[in-house]
């Protein structure tokens, strides 16, 4: 017996001891949380906002004024702080906030919360809350929700300029509201953008400056971006984009000696795409003016024929349309668009 038992310590010995090769120190081993990590991430504009956190379940226990003591600063999630990030700037509670990352905590009551974002987004809990690191407090009031066991945030409502960020967690759900200058910082970004190498090439300033135009914002830059656009290739489609931005700083008469030239360059399909914009704006009479044009200019063209029977079409004249039609169909020597403007055809009778 004394022999068996001094070899069992033996063996118990060597299955626990660390090979001599190996340090000292005992590595940790990565297990899972019971409080589970997740993030919930939405795009505003170009801004994206996300929330990163740990969710505690409720498991059977009263959660507020109990486990989450009122008027007590609290982490809003579990173990590390939990995290709210913005890739530009924002306003909440009706302050501007810079883009970064903040520590996100809460003060519950019985009936008004405190939402506070704390510029120290790295610390464990609320444990080493500061109140000289706030970033902002702002008021939120509670509202009644189904029950959900795990503690969630979500970004709901999401619009080119705003989004509201809620906290979920038994039957409780906190919103706060995120609103974003969209238009201030999609020109911040197409500025950046133009510094690259978009710069030599005519149709980034044009992408720039048409999505100014028709946000109605940053007119005088977006006037400059048309023209250094038309600087390294003038045509049909940065001039007329010029001359809209000069109509509408007030400039009516060098828009209109713009447009004039834009014709003068204008190529078969510039004509075809712009009477397309046109019937897309629902001014169809328009549109076959400017086909009409199209199909003088280009009366070879079988597409020609055919836009200008579609704009017929779009009108209400049928009969027009089908004569337009049946001459796109004849001048045409490919199988497929023959057999496509055939279904028009029979779809107009």
């Amino acid at each position: 017996m004394h022999r068996f038992a001094a070899g069992a310590v033996a063996v118990a010995f060597a299955v626990f001891a660390l090979p001599a090769d190996l340090p000292g120190q005992v590595p940790t081993l990565v297990i899972p949380k019971a409080s589970q990590r997740a993030t919930v991430s939405q795009t505003i504009g170009l801004t994206e906002v996300s929330i990163t956190y740990d969710r505690p379940v409720v498991n059977q226990r009263e959660i507020w004024g109990k486990l989450v003591p009122y008027d007590s600063v609290w982490r809003a999630g579990a173990n590390e702080n939990t995290v709210i990030a913005f890739s530009s700037p924002v306003r909440v509670g009706g302050r501007d906030l810079p883009a970064g990352r903040y520590g996100v905590h809460m003060i519950p009551t019985a009936d008004e919360w405190t939402v506070i974002l704390s510029r120290q987004a790295d610390a464990w809990g609320s444990f080493s809350y500061d109140p000289k690191e706030d970033a902002l407090r702002l008021t939120a009031v509670p509202v009644a929700a189904p029950f959900q066991e795990a503690l969630g945030y979500t970004l709901d409502d999401p619009g080119i300029g705003s989004v509201v960020a809620t906290m979920h967690w038994e039957k409780l759900a906190v919103p706060f509201t995120l609103e974003v200058d969209h238009k201030r910082v999609v020109v911040d970004s197409l500025r950046q953008q133009l510094r690259g190498l978009g710069r030599f090439f005519w149709q980034p300033w044009v992408q720039a400056a048409a999505w100014c135009a028709g946000n109605d914002v940053n007119l005088e830059e977006a006037a400059e971006w048309a023209q250094s656009s038309i600087a390294i290739n003038e045509n049909f489609t940065n001039l007329r984009l010029k001359a809209t931005l000069l109509e509408k700083m007030g400039d009516a008469t060098n828009a209109a000696q713009l447009r004039r030239r834009s014709f003068e360059l204008a190529t078969e399909p510039d004509i075809n795409a712009y009477g397309y914009q046109l019937l897309g704006q629902g001014k169809v009479d328009s549109a076959i003016v400017v086909f009409q044009k199209n199909a003088k200019d280009y009366p070879k063209s079988w597409n020609a024929y055919d836009s200008l029977g579609e704009a017929y079409a779009t009108k209400g004249d049928k009969r027009r349309a089908a004569e337009l039609y049946n001459k796109a169909r004849e001048m045409t020597k490919d199988p497929f668009q023959q057999r496509r403007i055939a279904g028009i055809l029979a779809g107009l009778r």
